[in-house]
């Protein structure tokens, strides 16, 4: 007999187990499927979460070995402890997955560990390890996610050739690193390992790092990031690697023609691709874009099959978790009667290197060939007190407003804390702030989100008070 459940939510990533508990806390009863032995998803498991816990421990090596001394702090005998290192970051990542399933246990979900196939409708039927076992719904949320792209000529090895996930968790500094793409996923983990002690090489096909921000923000941070060691070759393809007297090299293909670089490992890291295959939704019938793989889906988050629902890196839009959980929570309230919305214009990119990027909004580019008149204001953290006291003073703070209304269309920020300074730009535009709104707010002295209000004033009024 199999099992009945109001909701089955396939994938426990910040999707799925944000959507079974917000559904289980609605007094429905949830099941929730998930491949891995460890709730979390990508996510929590070998994505967001250790990246982070790995940014902010080579950061604060950085910090040590470089500026400190800047700040009066002498420090003889510095030493990095990689697996150190590294266990911090594993017991970051259980201490969070564990918490996964108390919030599943505390909210009564019901968990199933194995790989999940729709065999009908309001049919899913789980291999696990001990056997297949046959669960019923009224509801199926697909929220499986994505998987990193691989790229033709590089067979990922695991070892050598690797993906996000193994780049997480090398054993030893590589001497040189060979980064396959300009996003942030790469930056990111470049970012690492330059900081460590690695030689990195960024090799990107288009003719930009980051070619979905702000192009004048984009240009600090490739500045930014050569100054701190690391090398960007743009316009370049490539095609695949050679092994020669023992040693890995990555060939290419760009403007000066073919050529290859050393490597010890080489970090593959072109984009992601949802998880929508071997899940039985071509049997049942649910429409999907055969190019990409995303699952197509109305306002409402459902396929065209009754009963069954996907979001997340599956359906379009930003491949990002914390839109995932907002879209959890909307299909969540959705199945139970109530009102479930995402507000896409207000969703925030975040880049975790350093200094940090983040964004919500349009950027230049996209007004412009938008055909909207805007304003721009600018104040850089190098006027700013509390960016001197911190001695972080790089970046800047940029705020583009509608030239006729004043409203603001897009705050881009290069500079320190840009993750936190961001959350104010969002919540001001999901109530469709003015420029001058911003500026008349009184915000605290010294205080990094000073330098927000002053962009804003300059958005608004053309001047700044403190540049």
């Amino acid at each position: 007999m199999a099992e009945r459940f109001d909701l089955i939510v396939i994938g426990a990533g910040p999707g799925g187990y944000v959507a079974a508990i917000r559904a289980a806390q609605n007094g429905k009863r949830v099941a929730c499927i998930e491949k891995r032995a460890t709730l979390g998803g990508t996510c929590l498991n070998v994505g967001c979460i250790p990246s982070k816990a790995l940014l902010e421990s080579s950061e604060l090596y950085d910090l040590t070995s470089h500026r400190a001394a800047r700040h009066g702090i002498d420090i003889q005998g510095l030493s990095l402890n990689l697996a150190a290192m590294h266990k911090r970051k594993d017991g970051i990542v259980k201490s969070l997955t564990d918490g996964v399933a108390f919030l599943f246990k505390k909210n009564k979900v019901t968990s199933f560990f194995g790989t999940a196939q729709v065999t009908g409708q309001g049919k899913v039927r789980v291999q696990t390890d001990k056997g297949p076992v046959e669960l019923e719904g009224d509801n199926i949320l697909l929220a499986t996610g994505s998987d990193p792209i691989s790229l033709p000529g590089l067979t990922l090895d695991g070892q050598q050739i690797v993906t996000s996930t193994e780049a997480l968790n090398f054993p030893e500094v590589p001497k040189k690193l060979v980064v396959v793409g300009g996003g942030y996923i790469g930056l990111e983990l470049g970012s690492v390992w330059a900081r460590l002690g690695s030689e990195v090489t960024v090799v990107e096909f288009l003719p930009r790092i980051l070619p979905l921000n702000d192009a004048e923000i984009v240009a600090m941070v490739q500045k930014s990031l050569t100054k701190q060691g690391l090398r960007f070759v743009l316009s370049t393809k490539v095609t695949g690697t050679v092994r020669e007297d023992g040693k890995l090299f990555v060939t290419v293909e760009g403007p000066d023609g073919k050529g290859k670089m050393e490597a010890d490992k080489v970090l593959v890291s072109i984009g992601r691709r949802p998880c929508s295959a071997n899940l039985g939704l071509e049997a049942v019938g649910v429409k999907m874009d055969a190019r990409s793989g995303r699952v197509e889906v109305d306002e409402q988050f459902r396929t065209n099959v009754p009963g069954i629902r996907a979001i997340g890196d599956l359906i379009a839009g930003p491949m990002l978790a914390h839109k995932a959980s907002e879209e959890g929570i909307a299909v969540a309230d959705m199945i139970c009667g109530e009102y479930g919305h995402v507000n896409y214009d207000t969703i925030p990119g975040v880049i975790y290197i350093w200094p940090e990027v983040a964004s919500v909004g349009r950027h230049e580019e996209q007004l412009k060939e938008a055909g909207i008149e805007y304003n721009v204001g600018r104040f850089p953290f190098s006027a700013n007190g509390r960016a001197k006291c911190l001695d972080e003073s790089e970046g800047t703070i940029k705020v583009l407003a509608d030239k006729k209304t004043d409203r603001v269309l897009g705050v881009h920020i290069f500079g320190p804390r840009a993750s936190d300074i961001i959350a104010e730009a969002v919540s001001l535009m999901e109530f469709k702030a003015s420029a001058e709104d911003i500026a008349r707010i009184v915000h605290a002295h010294p205080t990094l989100s000073e330098g927000f209000g002053e962009a804003a004033r300059m958005a608004w009024s053309g001047k700044t008070i403190h540049s």
